[in-house]
């Protein structure tokens, strides 16, 4: 059976309120917010709990609340197929069913712990990560999408900008034209909401003119737009599909899309967030410290960065080439 959680109200009330009850209702639509956390994480969530509960009903056990025992037999029949992270996200939705409801948490139980950890040692995977191009590869790739066609506009304009601006996907397919603002030194985009922001606190990301125009993302947006001017789109999305004879639709591109355009003009080995792991990459290889690659990307810690630098090349982050030999 398939779980909805209640929704908070769109909006609250401004000034003093007509009563405690108002007050009470208020605070409880904030702890629901809470509860649900981002809608990324909660549709992922909701996904998880489903096969659980499919597992549980094939199986006659019972899916909430959950014996510690059923939950460590569905982690066995996972780890058979899938990767560690992907069993840890599910006992994670089972985790959170099961606090929502109040009722004693299996996840919890120190066998059921004890069995993910032998699960991840048995295992021994290393998490699949995006892999990071090379600053070379993507000029080249970039230079040569034509531009005679509206399609080829736009894509340029999403690869740069997505390279540049270091986005996650879902934050591309978020942005609007007013969210864009250029004066003499480039661009600001303002960020109404990312995976790290989900209070809607004022962000932005800055892009800078590049000199070779070929490449520069602050000109390949301005030539999008102009696109956009011409089919009388002004406001709204900002990167729109194409229906069949090269028209402009309505539809805003989806993250699902974004991914495969990156694999169709950089390779099957790269995705998505290949722009943003290479931004950092690059970023790192040319000297940038942490502090400016954080202004970008918007990551929290440090050790973040770390994580996102896909420095593999045994050669080509070595100390040895600073020996002087």
């Amino acid at each position: 059976m398939r779980t909805h959680l209640p929704q908070p109200a769109a909006a609250h009330q401004v000034g003093p309120a007509r009563s405690v009850n108002e007050y009470t209702q208020e605070a409880a639509d904030y702890l629901i917010r809470s509860q649900q956390g981002a809608v990324n994480t909660q549709r992922a969530y909701a996904g998880d709990w489903q096969r659980f509960t499919t597992w549980c009903q094939a199986y006659d056990r019972i899916s909430l609340p959950a014996e510690p025992a059923t939950v460590g037999a569905f982690l066995v029949h996972l780890a058979r197929e899938k990767k560690v992270s992907t069993v840890q996200r599910h006992l994670a939705a089972i985790s959170k069913a099961h606090r929502l409801a109040k009722l004693p948490n299996p996840a919890a139980d120190e066998t059921v712990k004890d069995l993910l950890k032998g699960i991840a040692l048995e295992k021994k995977v290393r998490p699949k990560q995006a892999q990071a191009f090379t600053l070379a590869h993507f000029k080249r790739v970039v230079q040569a999408i034509s531009q005679e066609r509206p399609d080829g506009v736009r894509d340029r304009a999403l690869l740069l900008l997505g390279f540049a601006g270091a986005f996650r996907r879902d934050e591309l397919v978020k942005l609007l034209v007013e969210d864009l603002t250029f004066d003499d030194d480039g661009l600001l985009i303002t960020l109404r909401e990312s995976k790290t922001n989900q209070q809607g606190q004022a962000e932005e990301k800055a892009v800078v003119y590049s000199s070779d125009r070929r490449t520069c993302p602050v000109r390949a947006l301005k030539d999008w737009l102009q696109v956009l001017e011409t089919n009388e789109r002004h406001s709204g999305p900002l990167f729109l599909s194409f229906n069949k004879g090269q028209r402009l639709g309505r539809k805003r591109l989806s993250g699902v899309w974004i991914n495969e355009l990156v694999q169709r003009y950089l390779g099957a080995a790269y995705s998505a967030h290949s722009l943003r792991a290479s931004f950092v990459t690059i970023s790192k290889l040319n000297g940038a410290d942490d502090s400016k690659i954080m202004n970008q990307t918007k990551h929290k810690t440090t050790g973040m960065i770390r994580r996102y630098t896909r420095i593999d090349n045994v050669r080509q982050h070595n100390a040895v080439n600073d020996l002087g030999l």
